[in-house]
């Protein structure tokens, strides 16, 4: 009988912490208290230049941090996708990114967006801008993969 009662509550329990932990939830409550971005966020330029070395060490800890949403390639299609149902761009369409700033891919990378967490003080200032940097050169190298279009001869 105890057993019972105590797995029981134990569920009980559980269930109370999942409802509330939800209803607590500020990156999925309309109106929540995220950050804002500002427009002076959004217009900061990146300081740091692409170099392999800066490109290396992001996508070391790209792969610890962010491929397992935004998949190894920056297409968007990482592990947990389906199972967090989430719609990711693919960054290696230049499209995809072509109307977003430097300043904003590093305050989504700073401050996180939606479910994303941010690296904020996890991660020094100078490897967010690297992130930038990895980020951008998706696009450049999924250029290159995409098999160009044949003209017709003429």
């Amino acid at each position: 009988m105890r057993r019972t009662v105590f797995v029981l509550s134990t569920i009980l329990f559980a269930s109370c912490a999942v409802l509330y932990a939800r209803a607590n939830s500020t990156q999925e409550k309309p109106g929540s208290t995220e950050p804002k971005m500002s427009p002076e966020d959004a217009a900061r330029k990146n300081p740091v230049s692409p170099t392999p070395e800066g490109l290396a060490e992001a996508r070391k800890f790209f792969g610890y941090n962010c491929a397992m949403c935004h998949g190894k390639s920056g297409d968007g299609k990482g592990d947990l996708v389906a199972d967090m149902k989430l719609e990711l761009r693919d960054w290696r369409d230049a499209a995809a990114l072509e109307k977003v700033t430097d300043g904003e891919l590093f305050w989504i990378i700073s401050n996180g967006k939606g479910k994303m967490p941010g690296e904020g003080d996890r991660t020094p200032e100078k490897t967010r801008w690297n992130f930038v940097n990895l980020v951008r050169s998706f696009a450049k190298k999924g250029a290159a993969d995409k098999p160009k279009t044949e003209t017709p001869p003429s």
